[in-house]
């Protein structure tokens, strides 16, 4: 079975960075200690680009990300945050080498 990873790119309002990454960090760490099959969840901010956050997430499976997308946390953080939401973008991966450090 091939895990599936998900790279999430948000464009947010002036000034909306920090009320979003509160909301984004929750999601993030609930999802990483909850989900039995989330194996990752960062939250990226790409450098000099103010109102962009990018996330990059690893499940096990496509089941465990639609265990994701139906959790509690992620319907009051997609709530919560949709005002302050420009645009967003999803790439769906299939993770096809996992690069560790030994």
């Amino acid at each position: 079975m091939t895990a599936f990873a998900i790279i999430v790119d948000f464009r947010l309002k002036p000034g909306a960075r920090p009320a979003f990454r509160r909301l984004v960090d929750m999601n993030a760490r609930t999802s990483a200690q909850v989900e039995q099959g989330c194996r990752r969840f960062d939250v990226v901010e790409p450098r000099d680009e103010t109102d962009r956050v990018v996330l990059y997430e690893i499940y096990d499976d496509d089941v465990a990300f639609e265990a994701h997308v139906a959790s509690p946390h992620y319907a009051q953080f997609d709530a919560e945050s949709a005002p302050l939401i420009v645009d967003k973008s999803v790439i769906r991966c299939d993770l096809v080498c996992e690069g560790t450090a030994s």
